[in-house]
């Protein structure tokens, strides 16, 4: 039910249109070209709509068969939209591939039964539509822009469900996504081999066109169509367009094209007759020699070949190796099975007598592109394959990646990405000891060696380690007393120390000349001197060491 009313909605919109430039044309030709009447401007639209799926007709003088590939545009967009319509309200599938496929058939199916309801419609004494081309070509047409709708839409409801919620455009680009890998990369190379030949034929019909509008101009002025007729007309050449570039591709791949029973137009000379007096027709070239500026387009195939075959190369996942010849060759060979079929589509005849045959003969255009597109594919591929298995591997793919991204930007912008700079080292506090935990792999320090001994020094161990500034002072420790027998008697007074002592006040080494005097210290703060001649005492934050020798200088 999804898929009729989609192609419903399809057949509707692309009926409006052609029914409204048939009017248009109906009221400013005369009344007998298009109809009789609104049934006859229905059925001329009707016949116009098939032609546009490339469904040809008969009347009286013959079959016509040579039709406008512009026209595809009209039912291919609407019909591409149908099918991401039916896709996003199916939701994103599980199994992609089958959902597409799924859908095509859905779309085409109703599609192609109805227009063969509509050529039964339109049918006519004056026209007939022929039926079974209806339904082949419908359901072709439909299938394949159907089908690439839905696998748009599939992935973009992919890209934007990785991307989180961020709204991405995807472009027909990302339909190679639901291919494999080696599949994917015969598409890209046919694809670029096939835009090189196109390119080639479009530059061909441009200049050839341009140097014959003089010619074009006349017979303009003799059709003298008018305002309404004019845009008509410009409508109907434009349609024609696609059709005059792929006979330019014919031209440069070697079998040119055909005007009518016994013409050609091709590299090895034009064999022209009279031709009908439609404006696009006046570039063709003067009979004889094929111009000499136009044999430049025989490279294009080559071309088109070497382009082919190194993008088949670079878009394989993997190097083939010895197999790359083989895939260009493939390549190339599928290049001219498109070409033959293109070629097929953009002729055909137009009635009965001379000008049944009008355009290029589809087998000798496919049999020559893939064999010159091929053979050229081939030896790109060798190539292009040779140097990837040459390039250094020093770089990983990711790297790589990077950096081609990066010069892509770069292009795009013109301006440059500066890298980031590097953070600045910040200084760390002191550690405490204690805060940091010792690995065990960690290589301990050599312990530094022991300070000489200073004679008359103290024992660098016997310090106490400082108050802090803004911390509050502690109660200095009192050492214990060594002798408390002796800490109950009655000590002396302090004698004067002999004049070889030294005293070490707060870590420093005085001399007792440079000391005051004993009387105007403080005694009272001083503890007395203790007969332990080792003895060290702390007072005051000041550390004395007190030591009592014999005097062994002689009595003066």
């Amino acid at each position: 039910m999804t898929g009729l009313v989609a192609a419903l909605w399809c057949i509707g919109i692309g009926l409006a249109v052609l029914t409204t430039i048939t009017l248009i044309g109906w009221i400013a030709a005369p009344k007998t070209a298009l109809g009789h009447g609104m049934p006859g401007v229905f059925r001329t639209a009707v016949n116009f709509w098939l032609v546009s799926h490339h469904a040809g007709f008969s009347y009286g003088h013959g079959r016509v068969g040579l039709l406008p590939l512009g026209v595809l545009v009209l039912p291919g967009a609407l019909l591409y939209r149908g099918g991401g319509w039916m896709i996003r309200a199916a939701g994103l599938p599980h199994r992609p591939r089958t959902e597409v496929v799924r859908v095509a058939v859905a779309l085409a199916v109703p599609y192609a039964a109805l227009a063969g309801l509509l050529a039964l419609a339109a049918a006519s004494p004056e026209v007939r539509p022929s039926v079974w081309q209806a339904l082949v070509a419908c359901f072709l047409v439909a299938v394949i822009a159907g089908g690439l709708g839905a696998a748009r839409a599939v992935v973009a409801a992919q890209v934007a469900a990785q991307a989180r919620g961020q709204r991405l455009r995807s472009g027909l680009g990302a339909l190679l996504r639901l291919l494999p890998d080696r599949p994917r990369s015969l598409v890209i190379g046919v694809a670029g081999s096939l835009g090189v030949l196109l390119a080639s034929g479009a530059l061909l019909v441009g200049v050839s066109l341009a140097m014959h509008m003089s010619e074009a101009d006349h017979l303009y002025d003799m059709l003298a169509p008018g305002v309404v007729g004019g845009v008509l007309l410009v409508l109907v050449e434009l349609a024609f367009l696609p059709n005059a570039v792929i006979w330019g591709m014919a031209y440069a791949v070697g079998p040119g094209f055909s005007v009518g029973a016994g013409t050609s137009v091709s590299p090895t000379g034009v064999f022209l007759n009279a031709v009908p007096a439609f404006p696009p027709l006046a570039a063709l070239p003067e009979p004889g020699p094929a111009p000499a500026l136009s044999l430049l387009a025989l490279a294009a195939p080559f071309a088109a070949g070497a382009v082919g075959g190194v993008l088949t190369i670079r878009s394989m996942p993997t190097p083939v190796s010895e197999g790359a010849p083989l895939w260009g060759f493939v390549s190339g060979a599928l290049t001219g099975a498109v070409a033959a079929l293109l070629s097929a589509l953009s002729g055909g005849p137009l009635g009965n007598g001379r000008m049944e045959t009008v355009g290029p003969s589809a087998w000798q255009v496919g049999l020559l592109a893939a064999l010159e597109v091929g053979i050229s594919a081939a030896i790109a591929a060798w190539v292009a394959n040779w140097m990837v298995l040459r390039r250094p591997a020093d770089a990983p793919p990711a790297k790589r990646k990077r950096r081609k991204a990066e010069k892509q930007a770069e292009k795009r912008t013109g301006m440059r990405e500066l890298p980031a700079p590097m953070p600045m080292p910040v200084p760390l506090s002191a550690p405490v000891p204690g805060d940091y935990p010792e690995k065990a792999s960690a290589p301990k320090p050599a312990p530094k060696p022991a300070p000489p001994k200073v004679p008359f020094g103290h024992d660098p161990l016997e310090f106490e380690e400082a108050d802090p500034v803004l911390a509050p002072r502690r109660r200095p420790r009192r050492t214990p007393d060594p002798l408390p027998d002796l800490a109950e008697e009655e000590r002396p007074a302090p004698a004067p120390p002999s004049r070889d002592g030294t005293v070490v006040l707060e870590g420093h080494l005085m001399d007792d000349a440079e000391d005051p005097p004993r009387e105007e210290a403080r005694p009272e703060r001083v503890p007395p001197p203790r007969e332990d001649p080792s003895r060290t005492e702390n007072r005051g934050g000041a550390i004395y060491v007190l030591r009592e020798e014999p005097d062994e200088r002689p009595d003066e």
